[in-house]
């Protein structure tokens, strides 16, 4: 329980970091009617994340799966804890620079460029989150632990929604790295 509370809560948090970076970015570039693009490519991120994961849950073979599946989570782990401690600081830049080319196209190429961003960026942490997840399948409360690690996760995206201006972004991506590479 405690292993899907934690990938669930890391996972979702990693999400709404993009979100709320993108949300900022269209709101300050004076893009607010773009923020549909994101609410809907949340949406369709959170169908392909649910579907995959299904997919993989209920995938013939599973047995040959196991251990390719184990590999690929351990390496997207550690190639996230990498590229956190050493991008992490880049990270606004970055989505923003996306975001910037997105909406920088006329009428609907803007929404569905924002979309696909989203769709995209969202949908890779909710795959994460099966992948990791896929190989606690056989532990116990398995179900409760990564609804109390979503529900942590909302919690925090919204303390950090309301209060996040007040806390210093780099110390957050170092300390964030640490707890990734501990847990």
């Amino acid at each position: 329980m405690l292993q899907a509370f934690v990938i669930t809560l890391r996972e979702g948090l990693e999400a709404f970091l993009i979100v709320a970076i993108s949300l900022a970015y269209l709101r300050q570039s004076g893009r607010d009617a773009l923020t549909g693009a994101v609410r809907w490519g949340i949406t369709a991120a959170v169908a392909v994340s649910v579907l995959g994961g299904w997919l993989l849950y209920n995938a013939a073979n599973q047995e040959w799966l196991e251990g390719p599946l184990a590999l690929t989570a351990a390496a997207s782990v550690t190639w996230m804890v990498v590229h956190m401690w050493r991008a992490g600081r880049r990270m606004k830049g970055d989505i923003e620079g996306h975001l910037k080319s997105s909406t920088a196209k006329p009428g609907a190429a803007a929404f569905t460029g924002v979309f696909l961003f989203t769709l995209l960026m969202v949908s890779r942490e909710g795959m994460e989150t099966a992948l990791l997840l896929m190989q606690l399948r056989q532990s116990a409360n398995l179900v409760l632990g990564g609804v109390l690690g979503v529900v942590g996760a909302v919690g925090l995206s919204w303390l950090w929604s309301r209060y996040g201006r007040r806390i210093n972004l780099a110390l957050f991506f170092q300390v964030t790295a640490i707890f990734l590479f501990v847990f």
